[in-house]
């Protein structure tokens, strides 16, 4: 099992209840495709970098799961065919042993110079 990330940002209009419809239908699929260990966390109303449409704003959700990556296209192409989501970005995190190896391999070495006078 592989750990991922999806960040999909909703549209501002949206009610706290259709909000809430709408994270309970991604996790609903995700849970009854074998994804485990489900995680959202609703960042709720901010504004957005550059206008994306005719918004100005939107409602950030981030959901963190383990799954063998089967789930990710089909979850992808429900959130582009969705009017409302109008963004999404899908990552597939590294495990914690990759990172702190690459973070330690990737620090500078402090080297002492002399410096004559």
């Amino acid at each position: 099992m592989n750990n991922y990330e999806i960040m999909y940002i909703l549209r501002p209009d949206l009610s706290e209840e259709q909000v809430g419809e709408t994270t309970n239908k991604y996790q609903s699929f995700l849970s009854e495709n074998g994804a485990e260990s489900i995680e959202i966390d609703i960042k709720g109303k901010r504004r957005l970098a550059y206008p994306i449409g005719k918004y100005l704003d939107g409602i950030y959700v981030i959901k963190n799961f383990q799954a063998d990556g089967s789930q990710i296209a089909t979850l992808e192409r429900m959130m582009r065919l969705s009017d409302d989501v109008i963004r999404y970005l899908s990552l597939k995190l590294k495990p914690a042993s990759v990172v702190e190896a690459t973070e330690a391999e990737s620090e500078p070495v402090a080297e002492e110079t002399e410096v004559s006078v």
